[in-house]
């Protein structure tokens, strides 16, 4: 599975989607993050809605989630339809990624009702 965090220096998620100039890809299986590559995009700070960018790159590096600071409606919209899934959250990439995995399996446990 290929997970991509949005991240000014590799160690925290940190960035807007939007404005998502880096971005870096590992993969994971069975509790092992392993980093595969960065992903530079060149973003304009001047031009809004460059999401269309970085949801290419996303697909050319067959990314099926990323993991950003936050997102707008719009590009959470062209995300979606590409089919790559947005987990919004801040902090160390370790931290996030195990609380995603937490959530997951919470999320898989039947109710007791």
């Amino acid at each position: 599975m290929k997970f991509a965090f949005a991240s000014t220096d590799g160690r925290n998620v940190n960035l807007h989607f939007g404005k998502a100039s880096s971005i870096y890809v590992y993969n994971y299986d069975e509790d092992n993050l392993e980093f595969q590559n960065k992903i530079t995009v060149e973003i304009e700070e001047d031009k809004p809605h460059q999401g269309v960018k970085i949801v290419k790159a996303l697909k050319e590096h067959d990314v099926g989630t990323i993991f950003v600071g936050q997102i707008g409606f719009k590009s959470k919209v062209r995300v979606d339809d590409a089919g790559i899934k947005v987990i919004v959250d801040e902090g160390p990439i370790e931290e996030v990624l195990e609380r995603y995995i937490k959530h997951l399996e919470f999320m898989d446990k039947p109710l007791n009702i």
